[in-house]
Order: structure tokens, then sequence, then C-alpha cells
């Protein structure tokens, strides 16, 4: 059963698992998507605000309205919401930095890069004893806190992996042997990204909203392998 984080009678969010589609894609030949267990579950048709890419877990937003979802939307087009990723990266980070570079979407028929801009926070740093890459004796980590200004696709994995500095579990544009490692040593199969929370001012309501979401064992579990800690 999916994890209710917040409802009331105009929006409901959820702690979406990773894993699994947001909606049908003609890209994907999946069966179960997270908006039809939703409705399922809830006996109610849910319209999307927002989206998670499949292998990202964390709160996710829809409304019970097609005239909500429109309301809502806006708030992440004028940049009122606030977003809070968690991820584990490949590498050591300074303590803050902004990633400002370009991203377009292919996949969408889209090739124009568009402005794309991600603040970030190193939360910890670790080093353990694995030869991960076999260049070095030992493997180095960094726990980021993201807040992305920007909502383009991919973005936040583009982003890191562009500094050189990917998403552990990425298929698309992590390092193959550190997921390989995580993969074949720990069965964690899923990609380290997290969307924490969302904070913004309810545009009905006007109440000052705060939704945060758990990460799951998995996560967890790379948490202690890397020996991260906050």
């Amino acid at each position: 059963m999916l994890e209710v984080l917040y409802e009331d009678e105009y929006i409901i969010a959820i702690n979406k698992p990773p894993g699994i589609l947001v909606h049908k894609t003609w890209i994907s030949e999946d069966k179960v998507f997270l908006l039809q267990m939703l409705r399922d579950q809830v006996g109610y048709r849910p319209y999307t605000i927002h989206r998670l890419d499949r292998g990202t877990s964390g709160v996710i937003l829809f409304a019970k309205s097609t005239e909500l979802s429109g309301v809502f939307s806006e708030l992440f087009m004028e940049h009122k919401m606030e977003k809070k990723y968690l991820a584990i990266v490949r590498g050591w980070l300074p303590a803050e930095d902004i990633i400002d570079y370009p991203v377009s979407d292919p996949e969408s028929g889209k090739h124009e890069k568009l402005e794309a801009i991600t603040p970030y926070k190193c939360l910890a740093k670790s080093e353990i004893n694995a030869a991960i890459g076999l260049k070095y004796k030992t493997a180095r980590f960094s726990l980021i806190e993201a807040n992305p200004s920007t909502g383009r696709r991919h973005q936040i994995r583009k982003h890191f992996a562009h500094i050189d500095h990917p998403i552990i579990g990425d298929k698309r544009h992590g390092d193959v042997k550190h997921n390989t490692y995580f993969r074949d040593l720990f069965e964690i199969n899923r990609m380290c990204l997290h969307a924490s929370s969302l904070h913004f001012v309810h545009p009905v309501t006007q109440e000052d909203l705060y939704i945060s979401a758990d990460h799951d064992d998995y996560f967890e579990r790379a948490l202690e392998i890397t020996n991260l800690h906050l």
C-alpha cells in the first residue's frame, strides 16, 4: 500500500516507491503505474501536478481535479515550491555550490538546451576500503541535499554526472563499476535519489505546508555501506 503523507479536499501527497513510473508513456512497456495504484487505493481519480523519475523515490503531489492540478502546477513553474532531494554520489564535494548547466530533453524530442540550476549542500563525506574503480584502493562518497530551482527532465542526475560525481545506482547517467558493486555485493538496485520534502504555501487554504518523506530500507542500507552519517 502506498504511504499517504498528506491529504485534504484539494490534494494528496504520497511517498513514491523507487522503480515505478508515474503514468503510462509510449517509451515504456511497463504494466504498473503509480497513478493507477493510487486510484485503486483511494477510490477516486488523482491528477498529476508534477513528476518524479522512475528510479526516484519520495514526496509527490496529486490534485483532485484538473483545475486544481493547473493551480498547483503553477507553484512549480513560478518557483514557489521549495524542493529538497537527498542523493548519494561518487566522490567528495565542497560544502555547498551551485550547478548551472543547461540541459536538453531528447527523449521528448526537445533537443534545445534549457536553463537548469541546482544549488546543493554536502551533508556528509566518507571513504571506505573498497577498490571499486580499481584505480584507487579506497572509494569516496558524499551525501548531498539538492534544491533545484528549475525542473528539467533528469536535471539532478545530469548535473551531478556533469561535474563527475554521478548518483549511485543511476543506470543512465551513473558509473557502471559503482552501480555493479552495490548491485552484485549488496543487492541494491535502486538509484540513491530521494525527494525528501516539499515546502509551499497552499494556494487555496493559504496554509504553510511542509511535507516530508522517509527514504526506504535500501537507501538506508546504502548509507550504511558508504558509512555516511548525518
